[in-house]
């Protein structure tokens, strides 16, 4: 009872860190915002979110080798140091070069956290329930994701005479939760084992030579750039279909979430009675239908609709694709896992090339290039392993 109420204290900590994982998400609705503020062009406000994951390329395996010299604990510290400064920034400025510097640093503290919060869950929780811990951090995660539209909705629309931040309250009250993640995780003891070596650049690189690895790499590059796309453009649908302000809009983004969270917690029971590749094929042809409907509709239920049905669709498809690199190179874990999450660089190639095509011929245009990602995902759903 003891050790279970020990690794319950241990393990609080560490969740207020999934949630702080998931402020990367505010990306979405905050470019909509700036852009609105600066009066940029899709592809000037695009930027923003391609920053954000544009980091993860180059500091996912270096953070592998950080971890072996400093630990786990101080890894996740160091990236909600990063995280709190990126947040404190907006409060003092809202120029373009400001916004710039704030999501650069949010994506870098992300990528740090992203690389080593799931081995410190390792370090509390083994065995069996990991698997289960791992997926309630990341509902608590995307609980912070569909939070952010709320809370700066809630800014943009309501009077703070003593703060005078409109939308951009969102950043300092996500700042005292990531201080309150670094106190309270600094002051909590947490017995690591000993790392396995960390892999390098090259010896990750190498492994893009392995036909079924460059398939998996390419699959969780479509996945990310399509979640951050649909962060991004579900509120600038409404607005150019429906007359939307920005404001009213911002649920769309929330109800992306909503359903993302929802087909978290419902995907690992599913997966007990399912092949990965048949829901692997059911999460496609929801995507697949709601790109269909996200071209070609006007009217607000069937944008609804099309919204949760990406929200829902994509919810598992990096799980089962991480799972199945895993399952083909067991031998090389270190390696899988630091490619693997180097390809969320997909985050920063999809929004750029959705802000050029939006700009040339309307949303339609950045719908277009999420459906060329979900239809390589359908390719790949014939390599998943039954």
């Amino acid at each position: 009872m003891d050790k279970t109420k020990s690794n319950l204290m241990k393990l609080l900590p560490v969740m207020v860190c999934f949630f702080a994982m998931g402020f990367v998400d505010l990306v979405g609705i905050a470019s909509n915002y700036v852009k609105a503020d600066l009066s940029l062009s899709d592809a000037q406000a695009n930027v923003f979110p391609s920053l954000v994951f544009f980091w993860f390329l180059i500091f996912s395996v270096p953070t592998g080798l950080l971890m072996n010299r400093i630990g786990r604990k101080k890894t996740v510290l160091l990236s909600l140091a990063v995280t709190a400064f990126s947040l404190a920034l907006p409060s003092f400025g809202d120029g373009y070069a400001v916004m710039l510097l704030s999501f650069s640093l949010l994506g870098i503290g992300n990528a740090l956290m992203q690389t080593s919060l799931n081995p410190l869950m390792s370090a509390i929780v083994k065995g069996d329930k990991l698997a289960s811990s791992l997926t309630f951090g990341q509902f608590v995660k995307a609980i912070a994701s569909f939070l952010a539209p709320y809370i700066a909705m809630w800014g943009a629309t309501q009077s703070i005479p003593t703060l005078g931040l409109g939308w951009r309250v969102l950043f300092p009250i996500y700042f005292i939760i990531a201080v309150i993640a670094i106190l309270w995780l600094g002051l909590t003891s947490i017995e690591e084992e000993k790392t396995d070596k960390a892999s390098g650049f090259a010896d990750c690189l190498r492994l893009l030579g392995k036909p079924f690895i460059l398939l998996c790499f390419l699959g969780i590059m479509c996945h990310v750039g399509i979640d951050v796309g649909t962060n991004t453009t579900a509120p600038k649908i409404l607005m150019e279909r429906l007359g939307f302000t920005l404001d009213e809009a911002s649920f769309s983004t929330s109800l992306y979430f909503i359903f993302r969270t929802v087909g978290c917690l419902t995907g690992a029971i599913i997966l007990q009675k399912l092949s990965p590749r048949i829901f692997f094929f059911i999460s496609i042809a929801m995507m697949t239908a709601s790109m269909v409907m996200l071209f070609f509709c006007h009217s607000l239920a069937t944008i609804y609709v099309a919204i949760a049905l990406v929200g829902y669709g994509n919810s598992n498809v990096f799980s089962i694709i991480f799972s199945q690199a895993l399952l083909n190179m067991p031998e090389k874990k270190n390696e899988i896992s630091g490619l693997m999450i180097m390809g969320l660089f997909g985050g920063t190639v999809f929004p750029l090339l959705m802000g050029f095509a939006s700009d040339a011929v309307g949303q339609a245009g950045a719908v277009a290039v999420m459906f060329i990602g979900t239809m390589y995902l359908l390719y790949y759903g014939f390599k998943v392993r039954a």
